[in-house]
């Protein structure tokens, strides 16, 4: 094993170590357990909720999709999931209506910002596919 990846690993232990520490010391116990349960609500909606949709959609995407366009679809897919569950707080403007004295909590337009991420996404995963399709078909290859 390398010595900067042991130095990169040390120094995340020590990062984490550093991030509980300022949990625990500066948050009442209420806080401590409201931050449990959402990393904890996270690992169940991944597990429970993403991984299996990815895995559903890539089995009907392998059966559907020509073999070069299936690596850029569970790629795209897995980006898409993980920004998707990132999304939906900001999406459903949840927190919005606990401070509503704060006039910049939540001020901008999600949804659109999620549509162009999506957008961005999809073209960073179906353009390559185009690209490499068309080159193979002027190469006289299979496409």
């Amino acid at each position: 094993m390398s010595r900067g990846r042991v130095g990169l690993g040390a120094l995340g232990v020590l990062l984490a170590a550093y991030g509980g520490w300022l949990l625990l010391s500066r948050q009442d116990s209420a806080g401590n357990l409201d931050a449990v349960l959402w990393l904890a609500g996270g690992v169940v909606v991944h597990d429970l909720l993403l991984a299996p949709a990815v895995l559903a959609l890539c089995w009907v995407g392998a059966r559907l999709l020509p073999p070069l366009a299936r690596p850029a679809a569970a790629a795209g897919l897995v980006v898409l999931g993980s920004l998707t569950l990132l999304a939906v707080p900001f999406l459903g403007g949840f927190g919005r209506d606990n401070a509503p004295d704060n006039a910049t909590l939540l001020d901008r337009d999600y949804t659109a910002g999620y549509l162009v991420l999506v957008a961005l996404v999809l073209l960073g995963v179906v353009l390559p596919v185009l690209v490499v399709t068309v080159l193979r078909r002027r190469s006289g290859g299979q496409g």
